[in-house]
């Protein structure tokens, strides 16, 4: 694996969300001194939160699988998850409802799904199921160790048993077609592949090796953290700054300074602010890190991007509980359908099948007594694949909307609504993300691994990307690796420091070190920022996020 050349005893990140707090907390494990620059007024980036009328929202992901990895990145500066953050870990995982009106709940204990899936559906699809579990077990131990969480220099690097394990195991099949060969029910196939509209593409074109999302919330499990999912990355920030980062928070980044030799100097805010730098590790959108850097690299073919969203924010005086768990899947009757729409054709769906979180049911403190949240995600295309005036449209998507969950068993939703925020791909690229999505760049074949935007920006021999649009992808899991990948680029697997520690601050770097925070002035995301299941940074050169 290629690291940087020393010095690298002062980084600074740029982006406070969960790949730059991630990067953060590995570096100074490793003994380096660290700033983390963040445009926003507080840590989280797409992994945000703001008030409504008395109502705690999350305006980023509302998911939450492998918390291991996030308890890993803690453990560096000798904290951990348990110490910081409750976590409730959901049953059921999900709840399926049918355009057919049936309705399916996904544990991840197995003898509970097996009992649900012979109860819905029936034996077979029963047995087919431990099969299927088998299947993804096996897919996540050999993706992890060797292209999940790898650095790769070139596609040679895909090269060893664990590609061929791969292949043995049906990875560079379909999606669709290898959990095919284990379920006949079609309600059940889509339970195991829906994961794939956030990976941009659908289950019928999709990898298989992609499946091992399915894995991350099917099998390993789906939690919850009291206080909502930003209560996850103010966490790693407080850990962090308890370890010696200082934080740099409401300064957008403008540019950076470069030696002749191509090291990245120093960064430059917008209130002229000057932040000297050994290496520099940017987690910005794609678009703004590439501003940055003073160019996009060359590729055979432009990058294409995920599909959207619309997100739908709404508190209210009213619940449903038995027909929405935490989290609700509501399939309509159109699949693949809806996939040709959201990357093809780029209309919205009329059909919709949606993501409904109802985090009060887990943690009714984040509403006022009485009171209940609900979190609707529509998946829509993006800005390039259906431009679409959504300052316009997106009063009258949002009426259709509650209309539509009002058809599917959720009487009088709209008349509960006392506060509510329509999210759509507008506010996305207001937010600096490219195409207007918070997805980022799609996981198709040509976009994966080593063949996805590499953390490693040509012509800078201190730069590190990390986020959503780098190795190793979307998602909330994939995103906090990519923080690790990062300081691994800095430091080498289980680096320490370089002698002397030039311009570092006394005791910086080190656990119990005298934390140093810096709060400029700064202007609040637009209303609605910061998103879905996805994370990755805010855009614009600014700090930003991490999806998904």
């Amino acid at each position: 694996m290629k690291r940087l050349r020393e010095p690298s005893d002062h980084v600074v990140v740029v982006g406070a969300g969960l790949a730059g707090l991630s990067a953060a907390l590995h570096l100074l494990g490793a003994g380096r001194s660290v700033t983390v620059v963040e445009r926003d007024t507080g840590p989280g980036g797409r992994a945000g939160s703001t008030e409504l009328s008395g109502y705690r929202i999350d305006t980023g992901p509302t998911v939450l699988t492998m918390p291991d990895l996030i308890d890993e990145a803690l453990s560096a500066v000798g904290s951990g998850l348990a110490g910081r953050v409750e976590l409730t870990g959901l049953a059921p995982a999900y709840r399926a409802r049918f355009a057919d009106g049936s309705t399916l709940d996904v544990h991840t204990d197995p003898e509970a799904m097996e009992a649900e899936i012979a109860r819905v559906v029936g034996p077979a699809d029963a047995a087919g199921y431990r099969r299927l579990r088998d299947w993804l077990e096996r897919l996540y131990r050999v993706q992890m160790r060797s292209f999940i969480d790898a650095n790769f220099d070139s596609p040679l690097g895909l090269l060893g048993a664990d590609l061929a394990r791969l292949a043995a195991l049906g990875g560079f099949g379909t999606w669709h077609g290898r959990v095919a060969r284990f379920l006949e029910d079609e309600r059940l196939r889509r339970v195991f592949s829906f994961q794939a509209l956030y990976a941009g593409v659908p289950p019928t074109r999709a990898l298989a090796a992609y499946a091992v999302i399915a894995y991350m919330d099917t099998v390993a499990g789906v939690w919850f953290p009291r206080g909502g999912m930003h209560a996850v990355p103010r966490a790693m920030a407080d850990a962090a700054e308890a370890a010696g980062a200082r934080f740099v928070y409401g300064a957008e980044v403008t540019g950076l300074e470069r030696s002749p030799g191509g090291r990245a100097t120093a960064v430059r805010t917008s209130d002229g602010e000057r932040l000297p730098c050994d290496a520099l590790i940017l987690t910005c959108d794609l678009p703004a890190a590439h501003r940055l850097l003073g160019g996009a690299p060359r590729r055979p073919v432009p990058l294409r991007y995920a599909p959207s969203a619309v997100v739908l924010h709404a508190g209210g005086d009213r619940t449903w509980p038995d027909e929405l768990a935490h989290h609700t899947l509501s399939f309509g009757a159109s699949w693949e359908g809806t996939f040709r729409r959201l990357t093809r054709t780029g209309e919205p769906m009329d059909d919709p099948s949606l993501l409904i979180t109802r985090p009060t049911a887990t943690d009714p403190a984040l509403a006022p007594p009485g009171r209940h949240l609900h979190y609707v995600l529509a998946p829509c295309p993006n800005l390039v694949t259906g431009p679409r005036d959504w300052d316009r449209f997106g009063p009258r998507y949002r009426d259709g909307l509650v209309a539509e969950l009002e058809r599917r068993g959720l009487t009088g939703f709209g008349a509960s609504i006392e506060a509510e925020r329509l999210v759509t791909p507008a506010d996305w690229a207001r937010r600096g993300h490219a195409a207007g999505t918070p997805f980022s760049a799609a996981h198709t074949l040509a976009q994966t691994g080593p063949f996805r935007p590499r953390n490693l920006p040509r012509g800078w021999e201190n730069v590190v990307l990390a986020g959503c649009g780098t190795t190793p992808g979307v998602g909330v899991p994939t995103v906090v690796v990519s923080g690790k990948l990062a300081a691994a680029r800095v430091t080498g697997p289980g680096g320490r420091a370089s002698a002397g520690r030039a311009g570092a601050a006394p005791g910086a770097g080190r656990p119990g070190a005298r934390p140093s925070r810096t709060r400029l002035p700064g202007t609040c995301p637009a209303p609605g920022a910061a998103p879905a299941e996805p994370a990755g940074p805010a855009a614009g050169g600014a700090g930003g996020g991490a999806p998904a």
